[in-house]
Protein backbone atom coordinates (compact mmCIF):
# COMPACT_ATOMS: atom_id res chain seq x y z
CA UNK A 1 0.00 0.00 0.00
CA UNK A 2 1.10 3.75 -0.88
CA UNK A 3 0.39 6.07 1.71
CA UNK A 4 0.15 9.21 0.51
CA UNK A 5 0.26 12.68 3.18
CA UNK A 6 -2.05 15.42 2.54
CA UNK A 7 -1.78 18.89 3.63
CA UNK A 8 -3.70 17.98 7.10
CA UNK A 9 -1.81 16.12 9.07
CA UNK A 10 -3.29 12.67 9.97
CA UNK A 11 -5.94 12.56 7.39
CA UNK A 12 -3.87 10.35 4.11
CA UNK A 13 -4.53 9.03 0.99
CA UNK A 14 -3.83 5.66 0.66
CA UNK A 15 -3.66 3.33 -2.77
CA UNK A 16 -3.69 -0.03 -2.52
CA UNK A 17 -1.26 -2.79 -4.49
CA UNK A 18 -3.83 -3.66 -7.76
CA UNK A 19 -3.53 -7.11 -9.01
CA UNK A 20 -5.26 -6.82 -12.40
CA UNK A 21 -5.41 -9.49 -15.66
CA UNK A 22 -8.02 -9.97 -18.42
CA UNK A 23 -10.46 -11.66 -15.89
CA UNK A 24 -10.16 -8.19 -13.38
CA UNK A 25 -8.46 -7.64 -10.54
CA UNK A 26 -8.00 -8.18 -6.73
CA UNK A 27 -6.79 -5.60 -4.09
CA UNK A 28 -6.75 -5.43 -0.11
CA UNK A 29 -8.99 -2.44 0.65
CA UNK A 30 -8.11 -3.20 4.22
CA UNK A 31 -5.42 -4.69 6.40
CA UNK A 32 -5.69 -3.95 10.44
CA UNK A 33 -2.06 -4.93 10.50
CA UNK A 34 -0.64 -3.10 8.16
CA UNK A 35 -2.97 -0.25 8.94
CA UNK A 36 -0.70 -0.27 12.31
CA UNK A 37 2.57 -0.98 11.13
CA UNK A 38 2.48 1.32 8.45
CA UNK A 39 0.19 4.41 9.26
CA UNK A 40 0.08 3.56 12.66
CA UNK A 41 -3.75 3.59 12.67
CA UNK A 42 -4.51 1.82 16.17
CA UNK A 43 -8.47 2.68 16.40
CA UNK A 44 -10.63 -0.77 15.51
CA UNK A 45 -13.62 -0.14 13.05
CA UNK A 46 -16.87 -0.83 13.94
CA UNK A 47 -19.13 -0.19 11.42
CA UNK A 48 -19.28 -0.36 7.65
CA UNK A 49 -21.40 2.19 5.17
CA UNK A 50 -23.19 2.49 1.66
CA UNK A 51 -24.63 4.78 -0.20
CA UNK A 52 -25.57 5.79 -3.51
CA UNK A 53 -25.67 8.97 -4.57
CA UNK A 54 -26.64 10.83 -7.94
CA UNK A 55 -24.55 13.52 -9.73
CA UNK A 56 -24.42 16.71 -7.65
CA UNK A 57 -25.50 15.27 -4.71
CA UNK A 58 -23.50 16.53 -1.77
CA UNK A 59 -23.54 14.89 1.63
CA UNK A 60 -22.03 16.49 4.46
CA UNK A 61 -20.04 17.64 6.16
CA UNK A 62 -21.25 15.61 8.97
CA UNK A 63 -19.25 14.62 12.15
CA UNK A 64 -19.97 13.65 15.71
CA UNK A 65 -18.89 16.45 18.90
CA UNK A 66 -19.33 13.28 20.97
CA UNK A 67 -18.25 9.54 20.07
CA UNK A 68 -16.23 10.98 17.30
CA UNK A 69 -16.03 8.63 13.73
CA UNK A 70 -12.60 7.81 11.91
CA UNK A 71 -13.38 7.07 8.69
CA UNK A 72 -11.95 5.20 5.89
CA UNK A 73 -13.69 6.26 2.66
CA UNK A 74 -13.94 4.75 -0.89
CA UNK A 75 -15.71 4.92 -4.30
CA UNK A 76 -16.73 1.70 -5.34
CA UNK A 77 -18.88 3.07 -8.13
CA UNK A 78 -18.35 6.16 -9.77
CA UNK A 79 -16.37 9.38 -8.18
CA UNK A 80 -16.51 11.68 -5.85
CA UNK A 81 -14.71 14.68 -4.57
CA UNK A 82 -13.75 13.69 -0.61
CA UNK A 83 -13.35 16.55 1.98
CA UNK A 84 -12.40 16.15 5.21
CA UNK A 85 -11.92 19.28 7.89
CA UNK A 86 -10.15 19.69 10.62
CA UNK A 87 -12.07 20.35 13.56
CA UNK A 88 -9.38 20.11 16.32
CA UNK A 89 -9.63 23.55 18.03
CA UNK A 90 -6.13 22.90 19.42
CA UNK A 91 -4.45 22.12 16.06
CA UNK A 92 -2.49 24.62 13.58
CA UNK A 93 -4.61 23.56 10.88
CA UNK A 94 -7.81 24.13 12.67
CA UNK A 95 -10.59 25.21 10.11
CA UNK A 96 -8.90 23.71 7.05
CA UNK A 97 -9.87 21.39 4.63
CA UNK A 98 -8.67 19.21 1.77
CA UNK A 99 -10.45 18.07 -0.99
CA UNK A 100 -9.33 14.49 -2.92
CA UNK A 101 -10.57 12.79 -5.64
CA UNK A 102 -11.72 8.89 -5.29
CA UNK A 103 -13.26 6.69 -7.72
CA UNK A 104 -14.08 2.96 -8.91
CA UNK A 105 -11.20 3.72 -11.53
CA UNK A 106 -8.21 5.04 -9.22
CA UNK A 107 -9.30 2.74 -6.02
CA UNK A 108 -8.14 5.36 -3.90
CA UNK A 109 -9.29 4.99 0.05
CA UNK A 110 -9.10 8.22 2.30
CA UNK A 111 -8.23 7.83 5.62
CA UNK A 112 -10.20 10.58 7.78
CA UNK A 113 -9.27 10.57 11.30
CA UNK A 114 -11.21 11.61 14.54
CA UNK A 115 -11.68 14.87 15.15
CA UNK A 116 -12.41 15.95 11.22
CA UNK A 117 -15.76 17.31 9.58
CA UNK A 118 -16.64 15.38 6.28
CA UNK A 119 -18.64 15.15 2.90
CA UNK A 120 -18.42 13.95 -0.48
CA UNK A 121 -19.78 15.23 -3.66
CA UNK A 122 -20.91 13.19 -6.44
CA UNK A 123 -19.04 14.02 -9.76
CA UNK A 124 -19.72 10.62 -11.96
CA UNK A 125 -23.87 9.89 -12.90
CA UNK A 126 -23.64 8.09 -9.96
CA UNK A 127 -21.59 6.90 -7.17
CA UNK A 128 -21.50 4.55 -4.78
CA UNK A 129 -19.19 5.06 -1.69
CA UNK A 130 -18.52 2.52 1.29
CA UNK A 131 -17.01 3.81 4.19
CA UNK A 132 -15.81 2.06 8.01
CA UNK A 133 -16.19 4.09 10.87
CA UNK A 134 -14.36 3.71 14.42
CA UNK A 135 -17.03 4.60 15.94
CA UNK A 136 -20.96 3.89 16.14
CA UNK A 137 -23.20 6.37 14.33
CA UNK A 138 -24.97 8.15 16.98
CA UNK A 139 -27.02 10.75 15.77
CA UNK A 140 -28.02 12.58 19.26
CA UNK A 141 -24.16 13.86 18.80
CA UNK A 142 -24.67 14.46 14.79
CA UNK A 143 -23.61 17.62 13.66
CA UNK A 144 -23.45 19.07 10.38
CA UNK A 145 -21.28 22.24 8.65
CA UNK A 146 -22.18 24.35 5.98
CA UNK A 147 -20.81 22.84 2.95
CA UNK A 148 -20.63 26.43 1.30
CA UNK A 149 -19.13 28.13 4.57
CA UNK A 150 -17.20 31.24 2.97
CA UNK A 151 -14.49 31.10 6.04
CA UNK A 152 -13.80 27.20 4.28
CA UNK A 153 -13.85 28.41 1.28
CA UNK A 154 -13.96 24.72 -0.26
CA UNK A 155 -13.42 24.63 -3.83
CA UNK A 156 -16.49 22.20 -4.34
CA UNK A 157 -16.10 20.80 -8.48
CA UNK A 158 -19.77 21.66 -8.64
CA UNK A 159 -22.04 21.54 -12.20
CA UNK A 160 -24.59 23.42 -11.25
CA UNK A 161 -26.65 23.50 -7.77
CA UNK A 162 -26.01 20.43 -5.12
CA UNK A 163 -28.67 18.08 -4.27
CA UNK A 164 -28.90 18.10 -0.16
CA UNK A 165 -30.58 16.78 2.20
CA UNK A 166 -32.67 19.06 5.05
CA UNK A 167 -29.79 18.15 7.69
CA UNK A 168 -27.12 19.54 5.32
CA UNK A 169 -28.96 22.90 4.43
CA UNK A 170 -29.33 24.02 8.14
CA UNK A 171 -25.31 23.14 8.86
CA UNK A 172 -23.73 25.73 10.87
CA UNK A 173 -21.23 28.21 9.95
CA UNK A 174 -17.71 26.97 11.53
CA UNK A 175 -17.83 30.33 13.85
CA UNK A 176 -20.63 28.63 15.50
CA UNK A 177 -19.92 24.88 15.39
CA UNK A 178 -19.23 22.96 18.42
CA UNK A 179 -15.66 21.59 17.90
CA UNK A 180 -13.32 19.32 19.25
CA UNK A 181 -11.33 20.81 22.68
Amino acid sequence: MKVIPTELADVLILEPQVFGDERGFFYESYNERVFLEKLGITEHFVQDNHSRSAKNVLRGLHYQIQQPQGKLVRAVVGAIFDVAVDLRKHSKRFGQWVGIHLSADNKRQLWVPPGFAHGFLVVSDYAEVLYKTTDFYAPAHERSLRWDDPELAIAWPLDGEPALSGKDKAGKFLREAEVFA
